[in-house]
């Protein structure tokens, strides 16, 4: 459906993935729609997130998706459930993008390119009478409740019917989400918690001669333990610290657990084989074995995770083969810290739900509704980012719906 000229105008400020789905669905119900970013191009970070393969949602149960947002699962529940991971897959085969089940159960367009989804659902956006305009920055209001935007023309004023903010959290700033719309909302009383990276990298005090020879190599198929809390899967050694999926999965852990200092993490390098069964390999190994041939033969470890196990031992610690074991099945790594927002792949913090009402309007500001990650949410990657984005948005369209419609 093409809108009206006389339609009530909806402003959407960001075009982000929420901004775009509450765009799609304002525009299909006849509204006219504008959409405002500061970037010169749209949608930036989302086709940064698909460099790697584009990982839309995850085909787990409902009640187990839904549990990956933690404390906010309770608050995402109702728009989860609204527009559901089938529906999000329905929609990008609906644009030519048709999705697949990875062996993982995360879900990706078969083209594991963000570019081509993307390059179809603007097309359909423009086609829908929805009209883009770049190199706006939002600066909050004016006296008479208009949005103002800095433009390269100058100042603009814009006065909608009902405003969708969908402006990100605070990480990777270069591609567009900077957080610094939060200042604006706490100068109309609207309560923002502090931003702090997620799914992001930790730092760990390297050794200089690990460091040098283990940088950017991964630790395949370990678990991670912090606080009781235990995770399978894969990290990578970076200049740092680490990075990677076990290590995001455990992200909000990590962040509270370094925030008075140093925290301990422990690394299960061989998850599948138990440490008695570790100790008498290590106790057949022929003596005149080197250290990395018995870290290999015996344990069956890579160079970089036979690294970490000296790495952890020090030059004079004792090499029997029970304490080889337990070394290799619960190895300490000291965490010092977190990596900053600048590289985090997504943001805790931002608008506390108390804020929020039911229909994702603001409480202090009724015509102006939020989606995506400026709500205090997070979850690990795997697909619920995007999922959350693309829900959100979608809640706050029929928020504006339901407030607009007679």
């Amino acid at each position: 459906m093409v809108c009206e000229n006389d339609a009530p105008l909806v402003s959407i400020v960001g075009a982000g993935p929420a901004g775009l789905a509450a765009a799609e669905r304002l525009a299909g119900a006849g509204f006219r729609v504008a959409v405002h970013d500061r970037m010169p191009s749209l949608a930036r970070k989302f086709l940064m997130a698909g460099r790697g393969g584009l990982n839309l949602t995850h085909s787990e149960p409902f009640e187990r998706l839904v549990s990956r947002y933690g404390e906010a699962g309770d608050q995402l529940q109702a728009a989860l459930a609204a527009f559901p991971p089938s529906a999000l897959m329905d929609w990008a085969q609906g644009l030519g993008e048709e999705t697949f089940v990875g062996t993982s159960g995360r879900v990706f367009p078969k083209s594991f390119k963000a570019s081509p989804l993307l390059r179809a659902w603007l097309a359909r956006l423009s086609g829908a009478g929805v009209t883009f305009h770049a190199r706006h920055a939002w600066r909050g209001w004016d006296e008479a409740g208009r949005l103002l935007f800095d433009t390269p023309e100058g100042a603009v004023a814009e006065a909608p019917a009902a405003t969708v903010l969908a402006l990100g959290g605070a990480s990777w700033p270069r591609l567009g989400s900077d957080g610094a719309w939060a200042g604006l909302l706490r100068e109309k009383g609207v309560r923002v918690t502090d931003f702090a990276p997620a799914n992001m990298g930790i730092k760990v005090p390297w050794s200089e001669p690990y460091r040098a020879s283990y940088a950017g190599a991964p630790l395949k198929r370990i678990a991670l333990a912090i606080d009781g809390v235990r995770v399978r899967g894969e990290a990578m050694v970076t200049e740092e610290g680490l990075e990677g999926g076990a290590v995001y999965a455990l992200s909000k852990r990590l962040r509270r657990a370094t925030a008075a200092g140093p925290a301990r993490l422990i690394v299960d390098l061989r998850p599948d084989v138990e440490e008695d069964l570790l100790a008498a390999r290590f106790a057949a190994a022929p003596r005149k074995l080197s250290f990395p041939n018995l870290m290999r033969k015996a344990a069956g470890l890579a160079p970089p995770a036979a690294g970490l196990v000296r790495e952890a031992m020090g030059p004079d610690a004792p090499r029997s083969a029970e304490a080889l074991a337990a070394l290799v099945k619960a190895l300490p790594v000291t965490v010092t810290g977190t990596s900053g927002l600048a590289r985090a792949i997504s943001t805790a913090g931002g608008i506390a739900w108390p804020e929020v009402a039911a229909d994702y309007s603001l409480r202090a500001r009724p015509d102006t509704f939020v989606c995506g990650e400026m709500i205090d949410w997070e979850a690990p990657t795997g697909g619920y980012l995007l999922q959350a984005c693309f829900s959100t948005g979608r809640a706050a369209a029929e928020g504006v719906l339901a407030r607009l419609t007679p």
